[in-house]
């Protein structure tokens, strides 16, 4: 494993869209274990893989939740949303930032693992607004496109 160089805002890269996985490597799952790596080694809770430089539709999530098992999901599609939530969202690119952004409260996605297995995954609440974050960056859109509200971290009183 190798941590990665992620990817800040400014980099023409964040804002293009990320291309299918068409064969899941050794090489993919490489990616995976250095985005996982990465995205722990510096405190975050979800990643997509444009994040390090790689237009791939990936992403993985793990909120650090006692008995959560990380979330690795290759060319994930949306199948069903419903309801709304507005909240607060950082992100790794977007260093010493946060803005307010609307959500679905429920996501479900179907995607492939690392090993090309297809599986579903139902989110809801939080891990709903972590999906739909990684899920907007594998097609070129930053929180702060959809954000209605933006303030620097050393403004907050929190």
């Amino acid at each position: 494993m190798a941590l990665r160089e992620i990817r800040t805002i400014g980099d023409e890269i964040l804002h293009k869209a990320s291309k299918p996985v068409e064969e899941i490597t050794d090489k993919t799952r490489q990616l995976l274990d250095d985005m996982l790596q990465t995205m722990h080694h510096v405190g975050g809770i979800g990643l997509a893989a444009v994040q390090v430089g790689v237009l791939r539709r990936i992403l993985v999530i793990d909120t650090g939740e006692e008995d959560f098992t990380p979330i690795e999901a290759i060319n994930p599609q949306v199948i069903h949303n419903e309801g709304n939530q507005t909240d607060w969202e950082g992100c790794l690119s977007i260093p010493d930032q946060r803005g307010l952004v609307d959500r679905p409260m429920v996501t479900v996605i179907k995607a492939q693992n690392r090993h090309g297995e297809e599986f579903e995954l139902r989110a809801e609440g939080r891990l709903a607004v972590v999906l739909n974050h990684e899920l907007d960056h594998l097609d070129g859109v930053l929180y702060i496109d959809k954000a209605t509200e933006i303030n620097d971290l050393d403004d907050d009183e929190d």
